[in-house]
């Protein structure tokens, strides 16, 4: 019972972290990183579908994005998603090779981008915080239904207490290292 509960809480809270790590590549720093890109969508056939799914994303140096749609017709499409969006990328298209320079960060705008990342990081422990909640939820219905012991329940939220401890932590180093990686100039 109570291994199947920290189990759980476990596989949640990991997903909890990947989401955040997700998120957190979407946030560009300096470095030209493909993962700023997935959020943009591109009319295709009449439908709206992910610009990871009509074209190559790749980075051809240190600030310089590369977007190589599959079809010839795609190009403009593109470039108009890109232009859109809100991320103020201007794109330069070669033949059918979209070039998206990356411009320099200021220092303002990377302080806005390390409260974002703040901001993420506390959204994930909450999320992780809620999951401990229910964790502890489950183990006194447990108790409720007397298919544990009261020294069990308390075992069990230790264990899921110690798990919530360890991800909030590794919640606070993955923000840290993201902070210092936006304040690298």
């Amino acid at each position: 019972m109570i291994d199947d509960v920290a189990k759980d809480a476990r596989a949640r809270m990991s997903k909890s972290i990947d989401a955040l790590k997700s998120e957190l590549a979407k946030i560009r720093t300096g470095r030209a990183n493909a993962n700023v890109l997935d959020h943009i969508h591109v009319e295709y056939y009449g439908s709206e579908v992910p610009l990871s799914q009509v074209a190559k994303l790749g980075t051809e140096d240190a600030r310089t994005l590369t977007v190589t749609p599959w079809e010839k017709d795609m190009v403009g499409k593109i470039e108009k998603a890109i232009m859109t969006s809100d991320l103020g990328f201007n794109p330069a298209t070669a033949g059918t090779v979209i070039r998206i320079p990356m411009p320099p960060l200021t220092e303002e705008r990377r302080r806005d981008l390390g409260k974002v990342v703040r901001h993420e990081g506390e959204n994930a422990k909450i999320a992780i915080r809620n999951i401990r909640r229910d964790a502890n939820n489950d183990l006194k219905n447990f108790l409720k239904e007397k298919e544990i012991s009261e020294d069990d329940e308390r075992r069990g939220q230790d264990i899921v207490q110690k798990l919530t401890d360890e991800r909030v932590a590794e919640v606070d180093k993955i923000v840290a290292e993201k902070e210092k990686e936006l304040m690298e100039v």
